[in-house]
């Protein structure tokens, strides 16, 4: 992906989903495409910000969005999971269409997909005449055998489930190997704290994606099914137990300890992100 960025040169203008993998942000920064970051707004200028959220099915509302020489655009979502629908595609390429711009589509996750949902942007009729498809070899030659898939497909359903059956909403991990959870009233970094802290397992803070990833976290399916039951049943023993004290609702707590990084890295048995 990095590499194809720089085929477009420094004076470009971009657009990316929010949230979305953060190598498409980074890098357009590194090549300057984009100006200086906006505390107030936690994004950066000249770049425009498709905001995909439970909310609009996590497909962007394209009638918000400025014309821009270039649209990144990842299905199934790193990070929420989600893919989009042909009818979804279709209008994505009926807008690049109308603007004039270059969708470079991330495929990276294609063979999870089990819907029926488009496994290429190629699919959809005129998506050639305004499209580059780049896919990953990482994730279609490491974890694209046939038994491995399936217990994938295992591990990110049971993943889904815990966390659903202990009162959280949770999407995606159906097409692809990651589960995106709403912790409601707390930001995206107490919830890493409070499930580093408490469970022992690392998740990735959904603000690190984009600014419509705050108060989410990113949870992967990538382990093996011994380890997906322990952390399942660490899960409930504690947010079982937090709802009997009643520490889990839908109001802010924060936990708070900041661990040093010597100290993290020894409290962890399992780590969930790729």
């Amino acid at each position: 992906m990095a590499s194809s960025q720089l085929l477009f040169g420094p004076k470009v203008s971009v657009a990316v989903q929010d949230p979305c993998f953060p190598v498409y942000v980074d890098t357009s920064v590194i090549v300057g495409q984009t100006g200086g970051f906006l505390d107030h707004l936690h994004q950066y200028n000249n770049v425009a910000y498709m905001r995909c959220t439970p909310e609009n099915s996590f497909f962007p509302d394209l009638s918000l969005i400025p014309r821009t020489d270039i649209i990144f655009f990842c299905s199934p979502s790193n990070p929420t999971g989600v893919a989009a629908s042909k009818t979804q595609l279709e209008r994505l390429v009926g807008f690049a269409k109308a603007n004039g711009s270059i969708i470079v589509y991330d495929s990276a996750y294609a063979m999870y997909i089990s819907d029926g949902s488009p496994k290429s942007i190629y699919e959809i009729p005129g998506a050639r005449e305004v499209a580059v498809e780049i896919s990953s070899f990482s994730k279609c030659a490491g974890f694209a055998e046939g038994l491995w898939l399936l217990a994938l497909a295992v591990h990110r359903t049971l993943r889904k489930q815990t966390f659903i059956s202990l009162g959280f909403k949770a999407y995606g991990g159906a097409d692809a190997p990651y589960v995106w959870v709403k912790f409601e009233g707390r930001t995206s970094w107490d919830a890493f704290s409070e499930v580093l802290e408490n469970v022992n397992v690392v998740t990735a803070p959904g603000s690190g994606f984009g600014p419509a990833g705050e108060g989410f976290l990113r949870v992967s399916a990538f382990a093996h099914r011994e380890d997906i039951i322990e952390v399942s049943n660490r899960l409930k023993a504690f947010y079982t137990s937090s709802v009997n004290q009643g520490l889990i609702a839908d109001s802010c707590f924060y936990l708070g300890v900041s661990l040093s990084y010597g100290a993290a890295r020894s409290s962890l048995r399992f780590l969930f992100q790729v």
